[in-house]
Parts: structure tokens; C-alpha cells; sequence
């Protein structure tokens, strides 16, 4: 006989850990406090590591967008708190203004592909997704332009886009602990798919 082992959902570490750091960081964007060690902390070990632990928990899933999503953001923010930090151990120089926004610019391609793999999946994650593509894309122009109105609005755009990253780690968690949907998340039914936040068809055998 085979025992099927019942794996946990890993997406809400990974949706609160993204969830909150992005809002504090851009509650900092916003320019309502300076950037410390609070921000960098949270992008260290909860933005960073735990996000990595959840795509390496998708990976045993079997889900590739969650694995790529939760690792390859995890590792966001770990680049992200190396490139404030380097330059103040004095181990290199801090990158221009001008190549930073390169830098934020493909992570928001990478980001707007990623929300094209959410077509079919809740709206909930088309909508992180989307509005994570804009902020990546609102951050670079700030600093290809110097523009301070930009960095503003892209600081309250990814408060929006962080707390609803929060919102769906917490509708993932209640919803299943309460065996229904307690807080919607605007399903999708697909005719196929193996994510965690999609409807899984029911399959008929034939007796």
C-alpha cells in the first residue's frame, strides 16, 4: 500500500514574507522614514530567507512559478540589502544612480513575465504581480530621472502592492484552516493545472 504524504501549502511564507518587507521598504520609498537597519533586516532574513524557503518547498510541490517567484525574490532582496551594504563595508563602490535603474528595470521584465504565467491563476496574484510590475518599472524611472514625485509614487504603488501580497498569505492561511473560502481571492477554474492557488478539476475513474 502507498502512503501519500500531504505536503503544506508553502505559498503564504512565501506572500507574507515578500508582503511585508515590500511595505515597509517602500513606506521608506514614500519618504516617510529613512532607510535602517529595521528594513534591511526584514529584506535579509524574512523578504530574503524565508522566500527562498518557500520556493525550495514549491520545488518538492512540483510548482515551477512558485519555485522561480519565491526563490528568485528572495534572492531580490538579498541582492538588494548586498548593494546598500558593499559600498558601506567599504568592500566596493555603490552602483550610479543611472545603473540602479537598470537594475530595477529587468527585474521588472522578469516581473512582467512572471504575471503572464498568473493568466488563469486568482486575481489575486494577477494582481500582486501587475502592480509589482509597475513599481519595478516607477523605481527605475526615479532614478534614470532623479525625479523625487516618482519615488513618492512608486512608494505608495508598492505599499498597495505589498499589502496585497499580505492579503493573499492571509486568505491562504484562514481559507484553509477554516476549510472554505473566508476571504476571496477571485478563483480561476482551470481545466488543468497543478498550482495551489487554481481549482483543481474533479477526475472521474470509470468503475
Amino acid at each position: 500500500m502507498t502512503v501519500r504524504q500531504q505536503l503544506a501549502n508553502p505559498a503564504p511564507l512565501g506572500l507574507l514574507g515578500f508582503g511585508m518587507t515590500t511595505i515597509l521598504l517602500n513606506i521608506h520609498n514614500a519618504g516617510f522614514f529613512p532607510l535602517d537597519s529595521m528594513i534591511l533586516a526584514m529584506g535579509l532574513f524574512y523578504g530574503g530567507i524565508a522566500q527562498i524557503i518557500a520556493g525550495i518547498m514549491e520545488f518538492k510541490k512540483g510548482n515551477t512559478f512558485g519555485l522561480t517567484a519565491f526563490a528568485s525574490y528572495g534572492h531580490f532582496w538579498l541582492t538588494l540589502v548586498a548593494l546598500i551594504l558593499m559600498p558601506r563595508f567599504g568592500w566596493i563602490e555603490a552602483p550610479s544612480a543611472a545603473f540602479m535603474g537598470w537594475y530595477l528595470a529587468l527585474w521588472g521584465v522578469f516581473t512582467f513575465f512572471m504575471w503572464i504565467g498568473t493568466f488563469g491563476k486568482n486575481r489575486a496574484i494577477q494582481s500582486i504581480f501587475f502592480t509589482l510590475t509597475i513599481l519595478f518599472f516607477l523605481l527605475a524611472l526615479r532614478d534614470w530621472t532623479g525625479s523625487a514625485l516618482i519615488g513618492t509614487i512608486a512608494g505608495y504603488e508598492g505599499i498597495f502592492c505589498g499589502a496585497l501580497a499580505m492579503y493573499l498569505g492571509v486568505a491562504e492561511v484562514i481559507n484553509e484552516t477554516r476549510g472554505r473560502e473566508v476571504l476571496p481571492i477571485g478563483v480561476v477554474t482551470l481545466t488543468r493545472s497543478s498550482h495551489p492557488y487554481a481549482v483543481t478539476p474533479e477526475v472521474k475513474t470509470a468503475s
